[in-house]
């Protein structure tokens, strides 16, 4: 037995200052912390590495429109369920979950915005909304934002995040891809232009119709790009996959697209190439003369 023991002097209880969660990020590409306002208030790029990680259509729509602008068409569409999907989840049920989450009514949202002096006819897909996938009504709003775009005479821009047409559409989704693309063709063919916007991800059936179909395709910085993933084209060709295969950058050096532009940096990029292509260029000053340029001919 022990004839001494230490006194204890407090039993006063010391407890850990709880701190509130959220306000650390970690970057999924440099492995830094980063403080969450600085990521938010950086339009969602990271300060140390420049990584863009996704954002919604409401911050998409703050950094590239006037304020006050947007007038949104078609909002009420709504997905139905043609093949009554079940499965280990109901498809409706799933749609129900994707609206509370994301707030939308499916993965698009389209409209008329002003872009510095340029109306422009502007869609805007959200991944949150069950992966940014292409239904019906999906197809069916990229659809009509080109037509009318066509009617009015309107430039065309798309900003595409994506995970690829919607599985529990089955073939309803498939021929979305048709569709939007035969309307692009008419579009073009009223000498209009279509800007295409590649954030990350940007799959498989959109990838496969409008996403790359624009006069000009810009990426976002290291966003994935392609139809299939890397690993299914691992497995399925039992071939090793170069370094950044289906990155913004490898598709830029093999000439899939025409641009990377950092997110800071888009808008004043789009309105510069709205200039260059719209038909609404200002006259050349009177004391210069205007020099006409014919498109060279082939033998």
């Amino acid at each position: 037995m022990r004839l001494f023991s230490r006194k204890k002097y407090t039993s006063i209880k010391v407890r850990k200052k709880d701190l509130p969660g959220g306000l650390w990020i970690k970057c999924p590409s440099c492995q830094e912390i980063v403080y969450k306002h600085e990521i938010e208030s950086g339009q969602g790029v990271c300060p140390k590495c420049a990584y863009h990680f996704q954002i919604s259509w409401k911050e998409r729509l703050a950094l590239l429109t006037e304020e006050g602008s947007f007038e949104e068409w078609d909002a009420n569409l709504e997905s139905a369920d043609p093949l009554q999907f079940t499965g280990q989840v109901a498809y409706t049920a799933k749609l129900v979950e994707s609206r509370k989450k994301s707030g939308l009514k499916d993965a698009i949202i389209c409209g008329k915005a002003r872009m510095g002096p340029f109306t422009v006819a502007l869609g805007i897909m959200d991944f949150s909304f069950l992966g940014g996938s292409m239904g019906s009504v999906v197809g069916e709003k990229v659809t009509r934002l080109i037509e009318r775009a066509t009617a009015n005479k309107l430039s065309v821009l798309i900003l595409s995040a994506t995970g690829g047409a919607r599985m529990y559409e089955g073939m309803y989704s498939l021929m979305q891809m048709a569709k939007t693309s035969a309307a692009l063709a008419r579009h073009a063919n009223a000498g209009l232009p279509y800007i295409s916007i590649l954030t990350h991800p940007s799959t498989a059936g959109v990838m496969a119709s409008y996403a790359t179909l624009g006069d000009i395709i810009i990426a976002e910085p290291h966003a994935l790009i392609g139809f299939a993933g890397p690993r299914v084209i691992k497995e399925t060709t039992r071939e090793d996959i170069p370094n950044g295969f289906q990155r913004s950058e490898f598709m830029l050096k093999h000439g899939l697209i025409d641009l990377i532009v950092n997110r800071k940096d888009l808008k004043e990029t789009l309105i510069r190439l709205l200039g260059y292509l719209s038909r609404s260029t200002p006259p050349a000053p009177s004391n210069q003369p205007i020099v006409e340029v014919s498109a060279p001919t082939t033998s």
